[in-house]
């Protein structure tokens, strides 16, 4: 595949931006990430509670929900903090978190146990929700593991990685893994959540600019692949060192 479309950043249409993880960035939680992504930084903490929901209670299996936040100073400008209720954006956010998330993990094998993740973005620049999902699931992994060493859970109950990418189209070009000022700009905004053999979780695209065609998504879908390869190949190397 060729793109002769120059980045604003020199990347090439079809390369990501520069990924890390931090394990253990916050020492008392059971499972923690930051996540770097280029200038975007999400810190995803994984907290392990005993009991579930209410309406949950009494099935022998577990729950994984999701909260998210963008820290008032993780943007160009003050981002107030959503103290009176939270915006739409960000309820839309979670939920995608905690769907992804749960394709991870088989409920039936934790027990009785909630596992909250906290995906908290210290600075935003463009694919916040995507590190949220790829990060939180690093943190979910790190965080059962004494429960799997221990034999509380079986080895079975965390499945392989889960991880997201953006993609879009940008003035008729596919792109791959869209910063902040391409994102903005973009005619089509497209998110993609796959498990690790390629089967798809969510897509969630909207044509902001132009509608787009069914090659376009192919072309997007594609990157998206490429892309979540190469990123559930990092995710591996991470828990392989631990």
């Amino acid at each position: 595949m060729t793109n002769p479309f120059a980045r604003p950043d020199g990347r090439q249409f079809d390369q990501l931006r520069p990924l890390a993880f931090t394990p253990d960035y916050v020492s008392v939680a059971e499972g923690s990430v930051l996540v770097t992504w280029g200038e975007t930084r999400v810190l995803c903490n994984l907290t392990v509670q005993e009991g579930v929901p209410a309406w949950m209670s009494g099935r022998g299996k577990g729950w994984i929900t999701a909260e998210y936040a963008l820290l008032p100073r993780s943007t160009q400008t003050r981002t107030p903090r959503e103290t009176k209720g939270l915006k739409g954006r960000t309820q839309e956010i979670r939920r995608l978190i905690g769907r992804s998330l749960r394709m991870a993990v088989n409920l039936d094998l934790i027990g009785e146990r909630t596992l909250l993740l906290d995906c908290d973005v210290l600075q935003a620049d463009g694919g916040t929700r995507v590190a949220s999902i790829t990060g939180g699931y690093l943190a979910l992994a790190i965080g059962l593991k004494p429960l799997i060493e221990s034999g509380a859970i079986p080895p079975a109950a965390l499945r392989p990685p889960v991880a997201a990418v953006s993609v879009g189209l940008l003035a008729g070009n596919a792109l791959l893994d869209l910063n902040y000022a391409e994102d903005s700009l973009a005619d089509v905004d497209l998110n993609v959540v796959l498990t690790d053999d390629g089967r798809f979780i969510e897509v969630q695209g909207t044509a902001e600019g132009e509608p787009f065609t069914d090659s376009e998504l192919a072309a997007m879908l594609a990157l998206a692949k490429k892309g979540i390869a190469e990123i559930n190949a990092l995710q591996k190397q991470l828990l392989e060192s631990l």
